[in-house]
């Protein structure tokens, strides 16, 4: 996973392998997002969240499904437990 600091949030790339099946997915975590569901404020704090929300999705879905670009924010829109369970705080 690659994260790059912007300006007011963080550009995530992810690359999920899953036996021969590879997929590469772009999240943008906000400074808000971090705040609700992360643990910290740098660019780890943000590694680990992203690393546990691919954990969430890939236990719902195929990554085949996962959105290639999308912010972190849109999750519950999905899964409305999303919230409740990735929450440290």
């Amino acid at each position: 996973m690659r994260v790059q600091p912007e300006d007011d949030h963080w550009t995530c790339d992810v690359r999920v392998v899953v036996g021969d099946s590879t997929t590469e997915h772009t999240v943008t975590v906000s400074a808000a997002d971090l705040e609700r569901w992360g643990d910290g404020s740098s660019s780890a704090d943000v590694e680990r969240l992203v690393m546990r929300s691919f954990k969430f999705l890939l236990e719902r879905e195929p990554a085949g499904s996962i959105l290639k670009t999308f912010q972190l924010s849109v999750i519950p829109r999905y899964f409305s437990e999303f919230d409740s369970i990735i929450r440290i705080h």
